[in-house]
């Protein structure tokens, strides 16, 4: 979570009515991740007041450009890199880098469940088991903490906070488990304790009983940012299961998350990069095994901020956002990575599914159904020239301003930003 000082207008989502209280602005993936989310909350995040993450783990990965100088951050909230915004772990490494002066703008959720070295040991023996049937999981231990948090063996750090003896208790039980559950998992108790008392104290000024904060937050009229980590079809729930990480990364996360109500939620964004990219193994219907997809790869510097490895990419799925689309009842649309597209003639965009030789209107629930797809293209112009130093939709070269129109059209929501280029400064605001 990451707090601001200077209280702003954002998406003009402050109720105009006399009451201070205003709604949060959401931030959520619209595919399979990796589509510049950390890019979208730099920019907003200027305007606001408290920037949250809600869910997931440092399993995500989001890279913001700044005067050239890459921040890469797994947990802390994008928002942060903005001087008057905050959030927690990859510090030092950022700091490095020039972040300053977060000490006094972080607030971690005494709720926030702890991922363990154990959860870690587990996840990497899980993939192991399934063999060529393996996920492609990051291995960070996310599934397995929200396993123990499912069974009621997890500890938060609440846990970690309060009596001591009782944790050291709660996390012998917890290796116990682990321990019969993997034989061949290690654990030095006695280290990790020390390590994890250290810990404590080096968290404790910066924890939170974070509902009541955003409550008061929003009902003073502050303006609150949420940042979705992962996409939306990497969730749980309704993303391409069981290729999907161990969240809610829709927006019923944002709720069960942060414990925000329905009604505070006001603007939702979402991040569609131009094309379609996805780390990890699951049916991909738009993906491009061959030069073109070489170009996307290399131009996009598609490579896991997490994970290091080659992104797949295709070409853009508007079947897929249109069912993401109904899921997270998007009010605009940020699109990212417009230029990589800038040297293609032509360009193909899905525009629905066959399945069987039969149209579909719906999104495949089993992912063989999905790995079966066929889909139905429509065909694009190329506009052949480069993007990146447009700050102006009427500046775009037509055939993209026809590409992002179409965008419109398809999803019955209004483009709002588009990027084109890594830096802070190359979005086009519509």
């Amino acid at each position: 979570m990451a707090t601001c000082e200077r209280i702003h207008q954002l998406n003009g989502v402050v109720n105009s009515s006399s009451s201070l209280s205003s709604k949060a602005t959401v931030i959520l993936g619209a595919q399979w991740g990796d589509e510049g989310k950390g890019k979208a909350v730099d920019q907003l995040a200027a305007e606001a007041d408290i920037v949250c993450r809600c869910q997931g783990g440092n399993n995500a990965g989001h890279t913001v450009v700044i005067d050239g100088t890459k921040f890469f951050f797994h947990l802390l909230p994008s928002g942060i890199i903005n001087s008057k915004c905050t959030a927690v772990l990859e510090l030092e490494t950022n700091e490095k880098k020039g972040l300053k002066d977060w000490h006094d703008r972080l607030v971690i959720s005494d709720r926030a469940h702890i991922v363990f070295d154990l959860h870690q040991q587990a996840d990497g023996m899980q993939e192991l088991e399934k063999g060529s049937k393996s996920l492609g999981t990051t291995k960070k231990g996310i599934g397995p903490t929200y396993s123990s948090k499912a069974t009621r063996n997890g500890l938060r750090i609440c846990d970690l906070l309060g009596d001591y003896d009782e944790f050291s208790k709660k996390f012998n039980i917890l290796v116990e488990q682990y321990q019969r559950m993997f034989p061949l998992l290690k654990v030095d108790v006695d280290a990790e304790l020390k390590l994890y008392k250290e810990f404590a104290e080096r968290i404790r000024p910066y924890v939170t009983e974070t509902v009541t904060f955003l409550h008061k937050a929003l009902k003073e009229g502050k303006k609150v940012l949420v940042e979705g980590a992962n996409a939306a079809m990497l969730d749980i729930d309704f993303g391409t299961y069981p290729y999907v990480t161990s969240s809610n990364c829709s927006v019923g996360g944002v709720f069960t998350g942060l414990g925000v109500a329905p009604k505070s939620i006001g603007e939702v964004i979402g991040v569609v990069k131009a094309y379609t990219t996805r780390v990890g193994d699951g049916p991909f219907p738009t993906e491009l095994n061959d030069d073109i997809g070489c170009i996307l790869q290399t131009r996009g510097h598609e490579y896991g901020v997490t994970t290091k490895r080659k992104r797949r990419c295709g070409w853009l799925d508007l079947a897929l956002l249109k069912f993401t689309s109904i899921v997270n009842g998007y009010t605009s649309i940020f699109v990212t990575k417009l230029d990589i597209l800038d040297t293609l003639s032509e360009i193909k965009v899905c525009t629905g599914y066959r399945l069987d030789g039969k149209k579909i209107d719906y999104f495949p629930s089993h992912a063989a159904d999905l790995a079966k797809v066929e889909p139905i293209y429509e065909i694009v112009e190329g506009w052949m020239t480069s993007t990146e130093g447009v700050r102006s939709f009427d500046k775009l070269p037509v055939n993209a301003q026809k590409y992002i129109k179409m965008i419109e059209k398809n999803l019955e929501t209004p483009v709002k930003w588009v990027g084109v280029g890594a830096g802070r400064e190359s979005v086009v605001s519509l």
